[in-house]
């Protein structure tokens, strides 16, 4: 899974990039977000965990996906808009991509095939769903949407992948 950090992906503002670059091989919590879910207040614990841990060599990547509901009807410059205004955030965010299915993303093919604690892997559920990825491009766990940022669970495995040096 290395090749995951090889990945090519274009940042929100259209410019085509890494996965290894947005995350500057350092351990990093992808999660495919929406503005208007339910669970969009998620953002704000995302940008505490990247103000917390960004210092310590951590980033949070964004990924805009409309696939769930429609939740995030947007252009890239609404999305832009509405992440920083409201939510103050300053980590990394891609394109608007697809997920799941035919369409799926070649990032999240390779994310999906991960399984998350209880064993299974595929499909993400619903938006939020997270993968902590090791600086080396290793998934090293995933989340799934109803998983708080800030839970215990996620920091545990976050200060793990720290101590491991990503």
């Amino acid at each position: 899974m290395t090749d995951l950090l090889d990945q090519t992906i274009a940042t929100l503002h259209g410019k085509s990039t890494t996965l290894g670059a947005l995350t500057g091989g350092r351990p990093a919590l992808v999660v495919n977000v929406a503005s208007r879910c339910g669970l969009t207040p998620q953002y704000a614990q995302l940008e505490a965990l990247q103000e917390e841990y960004g210092p310590r060599g951590f980033t949070v990547v964004g990924v805009p996906c409309n696939q769930f509901g429609g939740q995030e009807p947007g252009t890239a410059e609404e999305i832009d808009a509405f992440c920083s205004a409201t939510y103050g955030v300053t980590f990394p965010m891609t394109e608007k991509v697809e997920v799941n299915g035919p369409g799926a993303h070649p990032v999240y093919r390779r994310l999906t095939a991960v399984a998350d604690p209880s064993g299974q892997a595929g499909d993400v559920q619903w938006n939020f769903e997270k993968f902590l990825v090791a600086g080396s491009g290793q998934v090293i766990a995933r989340f799934r949407p109803g998983t708080e940022p800030d839970s215990p669970e996620v920091r545990t495995a976050i200060e793990a992948a720290l101590a491991q040096g990503g």
